[in-house]
């Protein structure tokens, strides 16, 4: 009998290391997949990005500028 024991406990931590092993690989699929998410963060800053360039263009923001400059001529003085 000490022979069936010493087997039943390697079949047990074999079908253990399997299980890690399974539950690894679905943890690294479950991070690929999610990649495309944070892909679509970067679409939102691009957009962003282009959204500043065209108010740039217009000028728009321009007195907030403006009044940036007053108060720091006001510290000069």
């Amino acid at each position: 009998m000490p022979r069936g024991r010493s087997t039943f406990t390697k079949r047990q931590k074999e079908q253990t290391r399997q299980q890690r092993q399974r539950d690894k690989a679905e943890r690294k699929n479950q991070r690929k997949q999610e990649r495309p998410v944070s892909g679509s963060i970067d679409e939102m800053a691009e957009l962003r990005e282009h959204a500043a360039e065209q108010a740039a263009l217009f000028n728009v923001g321009a007195e907030d500028s403006d009044a940036g400059d007053e108060s720091s001529d006001h510290v000069h003085e």
